[in-house]
This record gives C-alpha cells, sequence and structure tokens, in this order.
C-alpha cells in the first residue's frame, strides 16, 4: 500500500496532535494570559510564533529526512551532531520534559481531590509505573492512542476551550512585570518551554514509523504524510492555545496571585463546571499528560538503543525510574531550573532546523551551519548565564546588542553571519 485513505491521514494527525498534547502545551498560555493583561494579544502571537510555528518547521524538516535526526545535526560533524542529539533526547526526556508530565497531572487530577500535600511521591511512582508499562509496547501505540486517547483528549480540549467562551469569570488586568513592556518578546520566549521543538525532533521518528507500519515504504510519500500530520497538529494547537490563553486572561479574578497555569486551569475549570466538571477534566488531562510521557519514553528509549549496547525495554525502565525521581522536585521549580538550559540549547536547534532545509542549495553545508550554530550555542549559553545574573560580559555590551534583554540577543548575529557564509559558499559554487 503507497497511499493513506483519509481516515488514516486523520488518525496519523490526531496521533501526531495527542503525543505533543502534554505538560508544556496546557500550563504556560493560562498562566501567560493571567500574567499579560492587556497585552495579551502581543503575548499570545509570540507565543504561537514560537510554541506552534517552530514545531511544525521542525516536524517539516524530519518528515523531509524520513525522520532521521542524524540528518539534520550532520552540517556539523558527527561527534558534535551526535552530542547534539544526545542534549535534545535528554531534554525531551528524563531532565525535564518527561516528569514534567507527572507534575502537571498531579497538580491537576490529584492535588485538588487529596487532603495531604506530600503525596507526589506516591503519585509520581504509579503514574511512571503505568507509562512503563505501555512503553514497553511501542508497536501498539498508534492504534492505542489514535483510535481511543486522541478522540478522548481532543473532546476534552474542546469542551475547555468552549467553555472559555461562553462562560467568561471577568475581565483580565493590566499587563504585568515584564509584560508590560516587552509582552511579545515574553510569548516568544515562554513559548520555548513547551519543548515541542525538540520533541518535534524526537517525534519525527515515532511518525514515520507509524506511516511504515501502515505499508507507505516510498520515500516522498512518506514525507507527504508526515508533513500532512504535522500541520494537522499545528492547526489543532493553535486552536488549543488561543482558548487557553482566553481562559487565563478573564480568569485573574479568579486566582489573581496564581504562580502557574495549573492553578489557573484549577480555578477555572472549578468556577465554570464545579466539583463534578473538575473530576472529568483532571481525568482527561491526566491521560493527555500520561500520553505524552510514553510517547517520549518511547522515542528517547528508541534512539539510545541504537547509539548504545543497552537494549530499548532496559532504557524503558532507567527512563521511567529517572523521571520519577526529577518529577518530585515540584511543578514551579522544576520549571525555575529549566529555563537556562532551555534557552541555551534552543538557538542552536533552530539554526540546525532552518538550516536543513538550504543544504541542497549549499556547496559545503558544513561550512556554513557549522559555524553558525556554533555562534548560536555560544550567545545561548551568555543567555542562560544572564538569566541567573553570572553573564560575563560588561554593561555596556549589553546594551549594544539587540534582544539582549529578550534573551534573544543570538538571532541578528547567526542571521548576519548565516547570510555572509551563504553569499561566499555561492561565490565559491559560481567559481567552480
Amino acid at each position: 500500500m503507497q497511499k493513506l485513505s483519509l481516515l488514516d491521514i486523520i488518525l496519523l494527525g490526531m496521533t501526531n496532535f495527542a503525543l505533543y498534547v502534554g505538560a508544556g502545551n496546557i500550563i504556560f498560555p493560562p498562566i501567560l494570559g493571567l500574567q499579560s493583561g492587556d497585552k495579551v494579544t502581543l503575548t499570545t502571537i509570540g507565543f504561537l510564533l514560537t510554541g506552534v510555528g517552530l514545531p511544525v518547521i521542525a516536524a517539516i524538516a524530519l518528515a523531509r529526512v524520513k525522520g532521521d535526526l542524524n540528518e539534520i545535526t550532520r552540517p556539523i560533524g558527527l561527534k558534535a551532531g551526535l552530542a547534539a542529539s544526545v542534549i535534545c533526547y535528554l531534554c525531551i526526556g528524563p531532565l525535564y520534559a518527561i516528569p514534567r508530565t507527572a507534575t502537571v497531572s498531579f497538580e491537576l487530577t490529584a492535588a485538588p481531590f487529596l487532603p495531604f500535600d506530600n503525596l507526589l511521591p506516591w503519585y509520581s511512582a504509579l503514574y511512571f509505573i503505568i507509562a512503563l508499562l505501555f512503553a514497553l509496547y511501542p508497536n501498539k501505540i498508534l492504534d492505542t492512542v489514535g483510535k481511543i486517547l486522541s478522540p478522548l483528549k481532543i473532546a476534552a480540549l474542546l469542551v475547555l476551550v468552549l467553555a472559555g467562551v461562553f462562560l467568561i469569570p471577568g475581565e483580565g488586568s493590566s499587563a504585568q512585570g515584564p509584560f508590560v513592556d516587552g509582552a511579545f518578546a515574553q510569548g516568544i520566549i515562554n513559548g520555548y518551554l513547551t519543548l515541542d521543538t525538540l520533541a518535534s525532533l524526537a517525534f519525527g521518528i515515532v511518525i514515520v514509523e507509524a506511516i511504515r507500519s501502515r505499508g507507505v515504504s516510498e520515500g516522498k510519500a512518506t514525507v507527504r504524510y508526515a508533513t500532512i500530520s504535522g500541520c494537522l497538529a499545528g492547526i489543532g494547537f493553535i486552536t488549543i492555545y488561543l482558548g487557553l490563553f482566553h481562559i487565563g486572561y478573564s480568569s485573574y479574578s479568579l486566582i489573581p496571585e496564581a504562580s502557574n497555569g495549573a492553578q489557573v486551569l484549577g480555578a477555572y475549570v472549578h468556577y465554570a463546571f464545579g466539583a463534578a466538571g473538575s473530576i472529568f477534566l483532571a481525568l482527561l488531562i491526566g491521560i493527555a499528560c500520561l500520553v505524552t510521557a510514553i510517547g517520549l519514553i518511547c522515542a528517547c528509549a528508541s534512539y539510545f538503543s541504537h547509539i548504545t549496547k543497552l537494549g530499548y525495554r532496559t532504557y524503558v525502565f532507567i527512563f521511567a525510574l529517572f523521571s520519577g525521581l526529577i518529577a518530585n522536585l515540584g511543578l514551579t521549580e522544576l520549571i525555575k531550573i529549566s529555563v537556562p538550559i532551555l534557552i541555551a540549547i534552543y538557538p542552536m536547534f533552530i539554526v540546525l532546523v532552518f538550516g536543513s532545509f538550504v543544504i541542497p542549495f549549499l556547496r559545503k553545508p558544513s561550512q556554513v551551519i557549522a559555524p553558525t550554530a556554533l555562534l548560536a550555542l555560544i550567545f545561548g549559553l551568555n543567555d542562560a548565564l544572564e538569566s541567573l545574573a553570572l553573564s560575563p560580559l560588561p554593561a555596556a555590551l549589553k546594551q549594544a546588542l539587540p534582544l539582549y534583554q529578550d534573551s534573544l540577543s543570538w538571532l541578528l548575529p547567526c542571521v548576519m553571519l548565516f547570510v555572509i557564509l551563504s553569499l561566499y559558499d555561492h561565490l565559491r559554487k559560481a567559481q567552480a
């Protein structure tokens, strides 16, 4: 079979969407909507650019190379590419994204109904035992996620979005803190924190294998269906994000001192649906987070089993256990720790993703993409140090760099270097 039916394409898009919709997709928009207040439109646009635009572009980039991340990192060399890939999988795996799904699930599904405050360790243990049992059998994920869990998740999220439109608690406040003068930049930066750009690089192979499991083996058809799948997931994200931003904006009167989006959502569903609605939504959001955790464990275990001598199932056990330990740091603390790491590595991966599209037009891609990726990493590391108040740069230089205060100082220098090196490569190609 070389052609998917319309139902298969829809199922593939729903599976893709279901894998992505996890912790970050749920917690960040509501808190941003609440804190950005009357600047919510600018924040939303910025968030969609990095929270949806970049992941879709990354998904297309992976589709073009049939899900092989090594092809994306190839221009920076085998060893550097391997290191970049390992960093990618660790960040979307046990170091942050996987445990984050457990903490969000706990705050939304268990914490509101439990009389004790110290039950996260027990909850995370049960959570990762379930995730482990599913991840041990990756061949069954397409049918269980795409045919059963995806429709449930989509239905629940649509109910939540529609409620946000018709059941409005009140008006939003004025913009707070950094949103007053930097709402757009704050949206862009927080779009990073969904980790979906890195997740696209990891989930690419999962989607490609799902397509192949339906009998599609021809390369161009695989690329086409993977691209369609990514675009369908992107449309779903935009719809859900708009609703979650609106919920956060209108929930200021319910919980003005909220410190994370889980608290905002918890307050809103109790207002809109009461206790019964909170239980229903809690169960479905718990499923949403669990499915993402399962997909991430599968992706990480598959990758590391291919580059080392340990088997797939061994890595499933390792990542499930380690993620359970990390999850017990707590949600708010986990986000604080993750910000410097994400700020440091994201510029490099953005360069690699966009660079993959121009490889066919370059004489020597490594001489263009590798220096640009290195520069992006250097700027990213400095921005990470700046977020910790440890940057070694003098104040005068910081003021001279465009977008420095928004942790985007890497953007203009990298674009300029990429253009200069591309022009030089083109001239050398013309002379050859």
